[in-house]
């Protein structure tokens, strides 16, 4: 384990090559409850500091609803992904999940600088060859769970107990944490300064 800060970081994916075209692709991938949208936020800022310009994609907003964990991939693929990767800008519908429907408006995707994928199977194996750095947020499942509750309600524990299913046998097939390029400790007991340091796990 290490303390790392987020501008060592963002100065290490600007000397990486781009792999999605003319972008660079991170994703942040792990469980959910494990501080995936936080250490994206914050690497964005640094990324951002550093000269870069940044989109931040979550891949909630790409899914159909609570059952689309692991299906959304061809929508991201269609919408995103392929694009970029011919040096268009890609774009998406992000989904409101109190009208259950994709919205009307497109939210335009750069093909410049960073492109930050944050979410569940952002690193799967088929993202692999497009991936500049693949991110794990490392957690006991237990533990990621629990906290999902917590930040979410416990009205949404059915909801996210049979998504941390889901997942949990996703990273089983696809062997997601092995495949990754920086472990980073989703619950780190080392000292530091969050806003602007991680702990690698």
């Amino acid at each position: 384990m290490a303390v790392v800060s987020y501008r060592a970081l963002a100065a290490r994916v600007l000397t990486l090559p781009a792999r999605l075209g003319p972008v660079r692709l991170v994703g942040v991938d792990g469980p959910t409850g494990s501080g995936k949208s936080t250490f994206a936020g914050r690497l964005a800022d640094a990324l951002r500091s550093a000269g870069s310009d940044v989109t931040l994609l979550h891949t909630d907003d790409l899914l159909d609803g609570w059952a689309d964990t692991v299906t959304f991939w061809p929508r991201l693929e269609s919408w995103v992904l392929a694009p970029l990767r011919d040096g268009k800008p890609g774009g998406y519908r992000p989904y409101d999940w109190y009208a259950g429907a994709f919205g009307a408006d497109w939210t335009q995707v750069p093909a410049t600088g960073v492109l930050i994928l944050d979410g569940v199977t952002s690193t799967r194996r088929a993202a692999a060859p497009d991936l500049t750095l693949a991110v794990w947020m490392s957690m006991q499942p237990s533990r990621s769970l629990a906290r999902a509750i917590d930040r979410d309600g416990e009205a949404m524990a059915g909801e996210l107990t049979a998504w941390h299913d889901r997942e949990q046998a996703h990273f089983a097939i696809d062997d997601t944490p092995a495949r990754a390029d920086l472990l980073v400790d989703g619950d780190p007991r080392l000292p530091h300064d969050p806003a602007a340091e991680f702990v690698t796990g």
